[in-house]
């Protein structure tokens, strides 16, 4: 019988599961794919393996819909890196500047699924075609290996972080193969399981390797096959097992495991697979059981393709048989677990200029009762709150709590080459009430990278509900002025402080002066600046008014205060970090002198946010000595010549404040004038 027509007896689907052909080609070559917290896929194919194509292509799937919806890419994406910010924005990395002989791009650019749009980044400091990235422990991806602009192996490791870029290249002791097969151990550091006979450990916080770890049993290099983390268990407490499987060419059907939380980690020999597999894939279930499905005997020789599913089990250190799929999966193709729990199938390209266009679905026998008919499955009716940090607690709300017997977060899966960059499972401790199970999050970032996570729950009978997304965030950053530069007061129309400021932080200018309001301040970096209602003190010419720039870009900046008028002015500008990067602003308030007094007060400012930086602002032009700030308010530079302080102070919880300044000397009238802006932290 032709390969893909044999179907389970109705007796064994719910051992072997079942497979199906979707109703639609694939329009582009499905050369990477990533499943995005929205349930949709999106597809980078970028010039397809087809030199002659400039259409560069990508697509997004709908597997709720089945719509499929290409767009162009700027530029060539083919044979990139890709994983997943915290943000739930997947980041190239890299791809081809040119064909035969092969070029890397240097150039990388982020996948907003809100908008739909491909946004450039930071480009490398060199190029890379055939890169792995992986997350890491606190949500920065890291990148190893790809050909460079010149087409030599890049020997460096590259960090990226949203906000902020790239890191320095840090240079590897060895050279690596293409698309090195590495994953982030709990304790944060890195491992490199192949394709080559030695393993290393790759130390994130120290920048250095520890090679020759381990050796495989197998004495060849294991090209195009696998590897995989074993799911992170309870009972094991998180140990990490990885376990490569086939590769080579003529192919191999062998498997290896290695321990790595042993003093000394050894690979050790695993069950064969049914068959020898070269360019095969393993998808992760939420079973925590493993697919290894796909390939051939021999590289790009579909001849000698395999159809069989291989199903392997942790516990028992077993492979079961599962139903043959229908289409070859050589060079090419990918497989992905989706929200529902089945896996999806697709692409074949081992000559170029044509490509398998059917997708396949491969239902597990979970989603089957014995004789055949769909399984009841458990149902989430919401998870909260749906981001959490790490150790806290949150909900499943479920009709099915006292069924159910495992709770289990899965990393989303970014799929290409035969290595999935992203997938992860961990099993998570939980107790169950009437209609909800109250479920502690991982410990760290080590176990699960910051970011978004498919969390699915499993009833006695071993089915899986379908997925709700939910996403676990890093520990709160804490705020902290970062940097105070200030001008002194002069008569001038412009003034201008300088600083190095980075990315993604808050820049706040206090700006006092007589005579005239100020009409503008910018930057050199292109800071979008806003701006809260002046406190103009008419009667006697102070005035006051706080400015600030969300988000900003990092970088060498020069902050340049303008006014129509030459009048005496002066200017702070602080850095903070902490703060929130869009919506920043809680609160203002404001107040002039309206009576001789000894002490200058901004009125009340009211607080929504827990964790709200209050900044406040106080002036007089017509006073000389000092200003003292009141108990709990930190002072962040005073200029004696306009009699000026600035404060800020983090209060702790909502509520309503009243920042005050006392003030000496001379001044006892009313000329001063005080204001005060609440900013909200970052979440």
């Amino acid at each position: 019988m032709a390969a893909g027509l044999w179907a389970p007896a109705t007796g064994q689907v719910a051992t072997q599961g079942q497979w199906t052909t979707l109703p639609f080609l694939m329009a582009i070559n499905p050369v990477h794919m990533a499943l995005m917290h929205n349930g949709q896929v999106l597809i980078v194919s970028g010039s397809g393996n087809l030199p002659s194509n400039t259409n560069f292509a990508a697509a997004v799937w709908d597997p709720q819909s089945g719509n499929l919806t290409t767009q162009p890419l700027a530029w060539d994406m083919f044979c990139n890196g890709m994983a997943i910010l915290p943000d739930g924005r997947p980041l190239i990395v890299g791809g081809t500047l040119q064909y035969d002989p092969f070029f890397g791009q240097l150039a990388t650019s982020a996948y907003d699924p809100a908008t739909g749009t491909f946004t450039d980044q930071q480009s490398m400091a060199h190029g890379r075609w055939y890169p792995t990235v992986i997350s890491l422990s606190d949500g920065s991806l890291m990148t190893f290996s790809g050909l460079d602009e010149n087409g030599n192996t890049n020997t460096t490791v590259e960090i990226f972080k949203a906000g902020t870029g790239w890191s320095s290249p840090v240079t590897a002791p060895w050279t690596p193969p293409l698309y090195p097969r590495l994953h982030l151990l709990p304790g944060g550091k890195v491992f490199y399981s192949g394709s080559t006979t030695s393993s290393s450990i790759f130390d994130p916080a120290t920048q250095t390797w520890t090679l020759n770890v381990a050796q495989t049993n197998f004495s060849s290099t294991r090209t195009y096959g696998t590897s995989v983390l074993l799911p992170l268990t309870l009972a094991s407490g998180h140990k990490p097992v990885v376990m490569i499987m086939g590769g080579s060419n003529p192919a191999t059907a062998t498997t290896e495991l290695i321990d790595l939380s042993a003093a000394t980690p050894q690979w050790v020999n695993g069950p064969a697979m049914s068959e020898a597999r070269v360019e095969m894939n393993a998808t992760i279930l939420p079973s925590g059981q493993v697919v290894a499905l796909g390939g051939s005997a021999n590289d790009e020789d579909g001849s000698t393709a395999s159809f069989n599913t291989d199903i392997y089990d942790p516990p028992s250190n077993t492979f079961a048989p599962g139903a043959p799929n229908a289409f070859p999966r050589l060079y090419h193709s990918n497989a992905l677990l989706l929200p529902d729990a089945t896996v999806l199938v697709t692409g074949s390209n081992p000559a170029r200029g044509t490509y398998e266009q059917h997708s396949e679905i491969y239902s597990p026998g979970y989603l089957f009762n014995a004789d055949g008919s769909a399984a009841t499955r458990p149902s989430i009716t919401s998870a909260t709150p749906a981001a959490f940090t790490y150790g806290s607690a949150f909900q499943v709300q479920t009709p099915d709590a006292g069924s159910i017997t495992k709770v289990v977060l899965m990393r989303p899966g970014a799929v290409t080459h035969s290595f999935d960059m992203e997938q992860r499972l961990v099993e998570l401790s939980f107790t169950a009430s009437n209609g909800v199970l109250n479920v502690t999050a991982p410990p760290n970032g080590s176990v699960a990278p910051p970011g978004y996570y498919m969390v699915f729950i499993l009833n006695s009978a071993g089915v899986p509900s379908v997925a709700s997304f939910v996403q676990i965030t890093a520990s709160t950053p804490p705020i902290a002025e970062v940097q105070v530069v200030s001008t002194g007061t002069t008569s001038t129309t412009s003034q201008s402080v300088s600083l190095m400021e980075t990315a993604g932080n808050l820049l706040v200018a206090a700006v006092y002066w007589n005579g005239s309001n100020v009409t503008t301040i910018s930057d050199s970096l292109g800071n979008t600046w806003n701006s809260v209602p002046v406190q103009d003190n008419s009667t006697r010419a102070t005035d006051v008014q706080i400015w600030y720039a969300q988000n900003i870009k990092g970088g060498a900046n020069t902050v340049t205060l303008t006014q129509p008028l030459s009048v005496y002015v002066g200017f702070y500008v602080i850095e903070y970090s902490g703060l929130a990067t869009t919506n920043a602003l809680d609160t203002a308030a404001g107040k002039i002198a309206s009576a001789a007094s000894q002490v200058a007060d901004t009125g009340n400012l009211t607080t929504s946010g827990s964790r709200d930086l209050i900044v406040g602002l106080f002036a007089d032009s017509w006073g000389s000595g000092t200003m003292t700030p009141a108990t709990g308010w930190i002072s962040r530079g005073t200029d004696p010549n306009f009699y000026s302080l600035v404060v800020d102070n983090l209060p702790g919880g909502t509520g309503t404040f009243d920042p005050k300044a006392s003030l000496a000397g001379s001044n006892s009238d009313a000329a001063w004038s005080a204001t005060a802006v609440a900013f909200k932290a970052k979440q």
